[in-house]
This record gives C-alpha cells, sequence and structure tokens, in this order.
C-alpha cells in the first residue's frame, strides 16, 4: 500500500487519451506503440509500474466477502475498485475531441504490473474477461520484448518480510513465485515486495528463491559504487540516480539481487498531483527528467505508484495511460518497455548497499507494522495497538507453528516441505488427492486426509493473518484490522480441532494489551469479542441458516462447503411453518463431513427457532419426526417440544451474518408488498378517470392517488421489461413500455430508472454478445432491430445504460465478424451483410459514443 494512493479524487480526466487520429476503421489492428524490441541508447526507455494489490477480504469460514456498505453502490471494495480500476484498465479507451471511442487498450500490455494473488484468485472468480486481458498484457509485451513480460510476482499476501521470520520468509516467497508460474507460464523474474520492505535476509531469500530483480524507493539505497570499485558514494538523502539498475549482494557476496529505484520525485506527483490527468502533462513531466548521460547508456525513465491510482483514486485516468502508451510516447520517439527487458540489454554497472531495514511507505524502517511510530496517524489517535498486536500474533504463530510439526509428522514425510508446496493445492483443489499421495510418509486414511488438510490450512491462515493492512492505518477495530484477527480465530478454530488445544484464551489475554482508540472496544480484546467471534460460523449454525432459507427455497451463497439435503418434510400450521430435514455438511478445503438433522419453526414474521444436532441413525430420526408432528396442533407445544428434542439452545435469526439476514427480510416482507402493490393497482383503475381530470384541470393530484398511480406504473413497467428479456422477440413488449412512458409523462409519475436501465443493459449486452461471438447472417437484420429499438426505449426513459460494456462488445463485433467479411470493402460488398444493415450498424455504433467516421466516409464519399 503505497501512500500516494491513499487520497481519492473526483477531478474528471475529460482531456485524458483523447485523439484524432480516426482515418482507419476501428476494426483494422492498431500499430505497434512502442516500436522496435531493440534498445538505442538515444532513445529514451519509459517503464510505468502499477502495483496492483487489494487485502484478502473473504469471510474464512464462507469463502466469501461479506457485503461492505462503505464501498456503495458496490457490493464490496473489490467490487467497486475492479469497476473503478481494474475493468477500466483492461479496456481503456482512446477517445476522439468529441468523446467517442476511436480505440479500446489493454492498459497490462504496456504497463509494466504486479498483482497480488489473492486479488487475482478474486479477479479470476469474478470476471474472467478481465483475468484473462491481464494475462494477455503480459503475453503479448513478452511477444513485443524478446520474451520479456511486463508481469513480475509478488510476495503471496502482502506480509512484511522483515518482519516475518526466516520460515515464513520463504513460504511467502514462494508460495508467490508458484501462483505466478501458475498464472503466467512462466518463472518471474522479479518481484514486488510488500510495501518494498527489504532487509539482508530478504535479500539472500530472494536470491536463493531464483528472484533476478526487485524494485525499491530511493530513500532504501545508502551507498553506491560503480562495480570492481572500493570507494563507495553516499546516497542515504535519496539522491540515487534512478536511471540505471544497480546490484546488490548478499552478505556473504555469494548471490546478488538487482534493483531498480523508481524516480521518486515522479512518483509522487502520479499520486497525488495532477499530471495523470493530461498525456501532455505526463509525458512533458517525464520529458523534464531527461539528462544527458555518458555516451553508450540507454536512458531510463521508471516510475512506480499503485496501480488503483489509474481509475480508482484518480478516476478515469486510465486513458490518459491508454492514449499516452499508443500515440504520445511513440510520437515522441521514447520506447515503452519492462524492467527485465532492460535489464537484459543492460546489466547493472553499479552496486549498491541498502539501509539495514526500509519501506516505501514508513520513514521509520518497517515501524508502521510494529510500533506506534506515527505513520499513518490521523486526528491524533495513538497507534499504540500495533506492537501488541504484532506480538499476539507472533505467538499465536509459533503456537500453530509448534501444533503443524507435532501432528504433522505423524503423517507427512517432511512437513515444512509440505506446506511450501501446498499452494499446489490452494490453487487447484482437484490436485489435493496427488498432493497427498506425494507427501505422505504411509497410506493415509480418509480420517487421516482430514487431519493433514486441517492442518495445511491452519498454516495458510497463519499467513494471512499478518497481511500489512491490519497495521497500515490508524485503528485496530478497522476491517483490515478485524480481517486478520478474523484469520487468526479460523486458525485458532483449526487448532481446536486437530490437537483439542484452546489457544483463544491466552491470545485474548495478549490482545488485552493493544489499546483501542475507541472507547467502544477498549481494546484488542474488546474488538475480538465485538467483531470477529460472533462471525465465527459452527456446523450447526450453517445447517440452521439452510434450514431457514429453505422456507423460501433459498440456498445461502458460498463456496467454503457443500451442503447436501438429503431428507426434508414441511409442513403449515395456520401461519406458522414446521421444517425438519437432514443434511450432510462438506468443507472441501479439509473434507470434513458433518451429518446432522434439524427442526426450524417459523411462527410468522421474524419470530424463527432453529434446533440442528448429530443424526444419530435412522430410527431416532423418524422418531424425533413424529413426535414433532405429533405435536403441530399446538404453537407452545411445538415449542417445548423442539428445544426438548434439541436443547434450550436454538438458533434464530440472528444466526445469519448481516448480509443474508437482510436478504431474509426482504423475503418475509415481499407477501406483504405484492398485497400492498394489488391494491395500490386497484386503487389506480377505480380512479383513471379521477386522475386524468385533475390532469386535465392543471390541478395538484392528490398525493394518494398519485402514490397509487407510480407504484402501479413502476410495477407494469419492471413486469413489461423482464417479460421482453424472455422473450425478445416479441415487440408487444416495446408497444406497452412506450404507453407506459406516454402515460407516466401524462400524470407527472417519476418511474424507477436504475432498477429498468440493469434489465434493459442486459437485453442490449446480450443483443451485442451475439453480434460480436454468435454472428448469425440470417438474423442479423433482427438483431440490428432489436438493439436499435432497445437503444431508442433507453432514451426515451432517460435510463443511465451502462456504454462501456457496449462499446467493448461493438468494437470486438467490427474486429472479429464485420472486418472478415468486408476484406476488399468499399470497392466490393460484404459477404452476408448489406450496405444497408452496414450502415444501420455503424448508426449503432454513433449511439453508443464510438467514433465511426472512417467507415461512414467510404459509404458516403461525397460527405
Amino acid at each position: 500500500m503505497m501512500p500516494s494512493g491513499s487520497k481519492n479524487s473526483d477531478r474528471p480526466a475529460a482531456q485524458s487519451g483523447h485523439s484524432d487520429l480516426v482515418s482507419d476503421p476501428p476494426m483494422q489492428a492498431a500499430p505497434s506503440p512502442a516500436g522496435a524490441a531493440e534498445l538505442s541508447s538515444a532513445r529514451p526507455y519509459v517503464v510505468l509500474h502499477g502495483h496492483f494489490y487489494q487485502p484478502p477480504r473473504e469471510d474464512p469460514c464462507l469463502n466469501r466477502i461479506q457485503r461492505q456498505p462503505s464501498a456503495s453502490p458496490f457490493h464490496d471494495w473489490n467490487e467497486r475498485i475492479w469497476a473503478e480500476c481494474y475493468r477500466p484498465n483492461a479496456f481503456a479507451r482512446v477517445l476522439d475531441d468529441q468523446g467517442r471511442v476511436v480505440r479500446i487498450v489493454n492498459n497490462y500490455e504496456f504497463l509494466s504490473f504486479n498483482f497480488g494473488p489473492t486479488l487475482l484468485s478474486w479477479l479470476e472468480e469474478h470476471d474472467i474477461e478481465v483475468y484473462q486481458r491481464i494475462l494477455a498484457g503480459d503475453r503479448l509485451s513478452a511477444e513485443r520484448l524478446e520474451g520479456h513480460g511486463n508481469a513480475i510476482a509478488q510476495v503471496y499476501n502482502h506480509v512484511i518480510l522483515p518482519l516475518a521470520n526466516e520460515r515464513d520468509k520463504y513460504t511467502q516467497i514462494r508460495w508467490g513465485i508458484a501462483d505466478f508460474q501458475h498464472r503466467f507460464g512462466r518463472h518471474p523474474q522479479g518481484m514486488w515486495l510488500a510495501e518494498t520492505a527489504i532487509d539482508a535476509a530478504t535479500v539472500t531469500a530472494l536470491v536463493e528463491c531464483g528472484i533476478r530483480f526487485v524494485i525499491l524507493a530511493p530513500s532504501q539505497a545508502q551507498r553506491i559504487r560503480p562495480l570492481g570499485q572500493t570507494e563507495w558514494i553516499d546516497v542515504s538523502q535519496g539522491q540515487i540516480d534512478p536511471r540505471r539498475p544497480y546490484r546488490c549482494f548478499t552478505p556473504d557476496r555469494e548471490g546478488y539481487l538487482d534493483i531498480f529505484f523508481f524516480d521518486g520525485p515522479i512518483s509522487r506527483d502520479l499520486g497525488f498531483g495532477d499530471i495523470v490527468y493530461s498525456t501532455y502533462s505526463l509525458a512533458e513531466r517525464i520529458r523534464s527528467a531527461l539528462r544527458p548521460d555518458k555516451e553508450g547508456e540507454a536512458y531510463l525513465i521508471n516510475c512506480a505508484t499503485d496501480g488503483e491510482t489509474f481509475g480508482h483514486h484518480k478516476r478515469g485516468v486510465e486513458r490518459t495511460l491508454a492514449y499516452a502508451f499508443c500515440e504520445e510516447f511513440p510520437r515522441r520517439g521514447w520506447q515503452v518497455g519492462n524492467y527485465s527487458h532492460f535489464l537484459s540489454q543492460h546489466p547493472p554497472t553499479w552496486e549498491v548497499q541498502l539501509k539495514p531495514v526500509t519501506a516505501w511507505s514508513c520513514a521509520h524502517g518497517v515501524g508502521r507494522w510494529s510500533r506506534d511510530c506515527g505513520c499513518g496517524a490521523v486526528g491524533g489517535w495513538h497507534q499504540r495497538w500495533r506492537q501488541p498486536l504484532r506480538e499476539a500474533l507472533n505467538w499465536l504463530r509459533d503456537q500453530l507453528a509448534e501444533i503443524y510439526e507435532t501432528e504433522a509428522r505423524a503423517y507427512l514425510r517432511d512437513p515444512w516441505l509440505a506446506r511450501d508446496r501446498y499452494i499446489e493445492v490452494i490453487l487447484d483443489r482437484e490436485r489435493c488427492d496427488a498432493f497427498l499421495q506425494e507427501h505422505q510418509s504411509h497410506r493415509l486414511t480418509a480420517e487421516d486426509r482430514v487431519q493433514v488438510l486441517r492442518l495445511l490450512e491452519m498454516q495458510r491462515y497463519s499467513q494471512l493473518m499478518f497481511t500489512s493492512c491490519g497495521w497500515f492505518f490508524e485503528e485496530l477495530s478497522r476491517p483490515e484490522g478485524v480481517q486478520i484477527l478474523r484469520y487468526a480465530a479460523r486458525a485458532i478454530q483449526l487448532a481446536a480441532a486437530v490437537a483439542d488445544v484452546n489457544l483463544e484464551e491466552e491470545f485474548l489475554q495478549r490482545l488485552s494489551k493493544a489499546p483501542s482508540n475507541l472507547d467502544l472496544y477498549r481494546d484488542g480484546k474488546g474488538v475480538y469479542c465485538a467483531l470477529v467471534r460472533p462471525s465465527l460460523i459452527s456446523p450447526q449454525r450453517l445447517v440452521a441458516q439452510h434450514a431457514m432459507f429453505s422456507l423460501f427455497n433459498g440456498i445461502p451463497r458460498s463456496q467454503g462447503y457443500v451442503l447436501d439435503q438429503v431428507d426434508q418434510e414441511r409442513l403449515t400450521i395456520g401461519g406458522s411453518t414446521l421444517a425438519i430435514g437432514r443434511v450432510k455438511l462438506t468443507f472441501p478445503t479439509t473434507r470434513e463431513e458433518h451429518d446432522l438433522i434439524y427442526a426450524m419453526l417459523h411462527l410468522g414474521g421474524w419470530d424463527f427457532q432453529c434446533g440442528v444436532k448429530p443424526f444419530a441413525g435412522r430410527r431416532i430420526y423418524e422418531q424425533i419426526k413424529a413426535r414433532l408432528l405429533a405435536g403441530s396442533h399446538s404453537r407452545i407445544q411445538m415449542i417445548l417440544i423442539l428445544q426438548d428434542l434439541f436443547g434450550p439452545e436454538t438458533f434464530d435469526l440472528n444466526a445469519l451474518n448481516d448480509e443474508d439476514r437482510q436478504q431474509m427480510m426482504r423475503w418475509l416482507t415481499q407477501d406483504t408488498l405484492d398485497r400492498l402493490a394489488q391494491l395500490y393497482r386497484q386503487t389506480y383503475l377505480d380512479n383513471y378517470g379521477v386522475l386524468m381530470a385533475f390532469r386535465a384541470d392543471g390541478l395538484p393530484i392528490p398525493e394518494e392517488l398519485l402514490a397509487a398511480a407510480q407504484i402501479t406504473l413502476n410495477q407494469r413497467l419492471l413486469t413489461s421489461l423482464r417479460a421482453m428479456e424472455m422473450e425478445e422477440g416479441k415487440r408487444d413488449h416495446l408497444l406497452e413500455l412506450r404507453a407506459i412512458v406516454r402515460e407516466a409523462e401524462q400524470l407527472g409519475c417519476q418511474l424507477r430508472r436504475e432498477e429498468a436501465a440493469r434489465v434493459l443493459d442486459r437485453l442490449l449486452q446480450r443483443g451485442m454478445w451475439h453480434l460480436a461471438h454468435a454472428f448469425e447472417p440470417e438474423t442479423f437484420g433482427e438483431q440490428l432491430y432489436n438493439l436499435e429499438e432497445w437503444l431508442q426505449l433507453a432514451a426515451d426513459l432517460r435510463l443511465p445504460i451502462n456504454l462501456d460494456r457496449l462499446q467493448e462488445l461493438y468494437l470486438t463485433a467490427l474486429e472479429r465478424q464485420i472486418g472478415p467479411r468486408c476484406p476488399a470493402w468499399p470497392q466490393e460488398d460484404c459477404r452476408d451483410i448489406s450496405a444497408e444493415n452496414l450502415h444501420r450498424l455503424l448508426q449503432v455504433g454513433q449511439r453508443i459514443r464510438v467514433n465511426v467516421n472512417a467507415w461512414l466516409r467510404h459509404l458516403h464519399p461525397q460527405n
């Protein structure tokens, strides 16, 4: 986490990424913006590096991210930053002077970058298209730069390596390398260090693991000298020349690590200044750093900042990069490349000695993650909680390591080698059996395998609990601090399962020494008890949650467990519902299995009672069912029987996490809302003439009648849109929708546009996707008609349609479908496409703000 990314800016990027280059149809491939791969000492070589990273946010029990209200209107912060940064950089726009799209650029093809492995895992699941564009960016850059791709690795979950013990240091590096190889298909030459934190032991570990170079801040260098010379030059005040790489030897001088120091002033301007809002300003700022160098040496300008700067912290500036990479930098004769390519042509001729322990975001070494050093202070709050938190987690780590080594030795030949290799299973759970077979010391039973996987998962969480973001900010009770404590709690749970030991009590005692800035929590123990412990989920709680959701045939969303409904019986008595069932619950990561039965009583409204217990055999289960059903004539009797059979500890709606509980509340109120909607509709129909009379005479419509009209028309609007979505070929729905719009305008009703826009967005994207990926000449005209009508409907309704995805699909359609069918156009007609339909397609492009002037000039040369 770089300080340059700590502040958001709402400044528009209206002047970023503009182009007047519209002479060629957009379907044609853009020329290589970086020029030839060969380095020239006369041409400046520019490397812009983006450190893309978000802390892991998944609930350790459910393996999904809970809703984060602070990220609204998005579900969580990963999703918000994806929408503002990761996807826009995968599809960065080059615009003309009217704001129309000329070209879409994959910035990852030109931007040196690293992605946090845990973030890439999320992206792979959330948006496979963006994930593949990131991988393609590395592949395409390697094709252009003699096999040297833009991507570099990162320590696995952003642990501050100088503060990690030796074993964890190597695991973090090895996991980061393995994750990179799994995704990018090659061994990484470079590695991004969390907060660029480094010390001598870290240098040694990186060298031993095969990492060739890292990127550091200029303030981390102590002194330099030409290779082979003895006199050192002091650069401890940050005055190191960033235009060349340096060689840093291990303490025994048997190995070395090459280091690039990014240009500090330009990197700060990227993060804190305004230069990134204008391609010209960015290029001029880089030009100002170019200075004549010794003959034969290449010009290197390299800058590094948080990748989230480009779109999240500074909205829309991914367009600045796109235009710079494709137009401005090549026009100035600059080469756009990456560190490994430059290093292959210009190995270091200077040696550097680093300061003992440093990081780029702390002026006190690594104090920001270990003590109250003052970095990150906000509003006068202290960070005296940092050191006790670090010490508590270090203690827990050591306890977990002892348990792991003792217990795993009974199953594995080399427990610590197995831990280092466990990343293979994290990346691909299908490899689990092969992994266990490779590392087992003897043939393992099913129970043995559960124990081994529990132990390895315990160690995985012991890594995650050191994610650096937990210390970065001003207060322990922030989401980042709570998250690492959740990982610690999960590790404690697993330790109890494998070794029957309770580490929580002493861990809490140590956390109590970490003072919070908030009286509400008082200390780390208070934070844990209030925000962590309630989130821990037992198998019984998961089954109770399932039982309550089953009332509405819903399934809680989760990748952390699999629930198989073996048996279920439901009985409705008046306004109450009794559900009895048996489920088998499996946790894929550990292969734990639980066979449980439940009885759930819904007395109406918010009143739920659910009991859960282990399945003790078919006969006992049938007896429990019979007894509950026998008492179903009385609510009181059912409650008493349920408590007698399952114990007084039952689950209610509070057993659900916040997001699932809110979903349940929406379901519970839906019947009431449906009944009200019917009443409003009838009121509207009964008083339609009265409403029109009020309107005709220019009188204000009574609020009660206007409300009935507004609710009814909105309900009709959404019903018609959803019907059109299901039967997109039927045009009756369009007539109905236009009638609704006219009716709303006549009565002065406000239509709910956002929900309607989501439905129309899906329709438009689906139609455009078919043009881009499933083009059918026979239905092309019909598809065009639908797109035209839906776009017009969006305009009539003034709906906030998301044009980005439509533009991407449209340009893909031109490139993949229209271009190949029009190889000699306009001299010859297009295959399977009439001139009229081609013209209509180009008009669709104009409506979604794509520059199609080149195509239109060919169609209408007289213009």
